[in-house]
This record gives structure tokens, C-alpha cells and sequence, in this order.
């Protein structure tokens, strides 16, 4: 589901609705996951945070994108 090249931001995951959809995005240089949602014709984007509220990194998995 990621795209390939020198982006600075891959999509990590995406769930469609018929109005809404949720996607995950990471920022390759530091590792930090984002939420974007869109319901209609608005959306929103934030930072994904642990229970301390420290931001979620994204863990290099046998199935999870590579990134530099």
C-alpha cells in the first residue's frame, strides 16, 4: 500500500467507507504515525499518541513497508 520513491510521507493503511475513510500515514524521516479522516467534504488530520502522549512510531515489521 506504500508508495515507492522519495516521498516524505508513506500510507500505511486505509479503510473506506461509502462517505468516511481513515488512513494512517508516516513521516519516513522520524518515524511518527498520523491519523487523517474524512467524512464528506471535511477531514482531519493528527498525530497518533501513546498512552504517556509521547507520538507512535512506526516499527519496522516483515509486513510493514520499508522506508528509509
Amino acid at each position: 500500500m506504500a508508495k515507492k520513491g522519495n516521498d516524505r510521507f508513506i500510507k500505511v493503511l486505509e479503510e473506506s467507507g461509502i462517505i468516511t475513510s481513515s488512513e494512517v500515514w508516516v513521516d519516513t524521516q522520524t518515524g511518527v504515525q498520523y491519523l487523517y479522516h474524512a467524512s464528506g467534504s471535511s477531514g482531519g488530520l493528527t498525530v497518533l499518541v501513546d498512552a504517556e502522549g509521547k507520538p507512535l512510531l512506526h516499527r519496522r515489521t516483515p509486513d510493514a513497508p520499508e522506508y528509509k
